[in-house]
């Protein structure tokens, strides 16, 4: 399985797609399929019929899936995209994640 470089909570940019340009908050990650959910991305009508939750049914606005290839993760220190590196920290022997950009240690 390939080690992907965007997780949960992040918050990262759009590179391609209809939704170019906007970002968000990655709330799932699919590793299987090389997808991430983005918060208020891809937005896709789905037509629901009527249960416990809706009543009403009808069409609702939802996220769908984007390809990991067509997100960037955002430097936390200036707000642009940046790429990602990794590293084992010295004092507790862990693997980080930073900001080639700045870098700054990404949680």
């Amino acid at each position: 399985m390939i080690k992907l470089k965007i997780k949960k909570n992040d918050i990262v940019v759009v590179l391609a797609g209809t939704s170019k340009g906007k970002e968000g908050k990655v709330i799932k990650v699919i590793p299987s399929n090389n997808r991430a959910i983005v918060e208020g991305v891809n937005m896709v009508s789905k037509h629901t019929k009527p249960n416990a939750a809706n009543p009403q049914g009808g069409i609702i606005k939802q996220e769908s899936t984007i390809d990991i290839s067509n997100l960037m993760l955002v430097d936390p220190k200036s707000g642009k995209p940046t790429r990602l590196g990794r590293k084992i920290d010295e004092k507790t022997g862990k693997l980080i994640r930073f900001s080639k950009k700045s870098g700054e240690v990404i949680k």
